[in-house]
């Protein structure tokens, strides 16, 4: 269970850092925020909330190994 956490806190923080850089440079154009248009005009915001999803995650992952 705590490699699975550790996976998914690695995607959402993964396509949340993509989207940021393109969000604020307009390169690299490969995250899911951008591919989806139901998120259109709230990409930034998207972005954001995979960061702290995925750092959530990775606390998540870690509490499970200290038991």
């Amino acid at each position: 269970m705590k490699q699975f956490l550790e996976f998914l806190g690695f995607l959402a923080l993964l396509q949340g850092s993509g989207g940021l850089v393109y969000e604020l440079t307009g390169k690299l154009r490969w995250g899911v925020t951008q591919r989806w248009a139901v998120l259109d005009g709230y990409e930034l915001y998207v972005s954001i909330a995979l960061i702290v999803l995925g750092l959530a995650l990775f606390a998540a992952a870690d509490s499970r190994r200290a038991r």
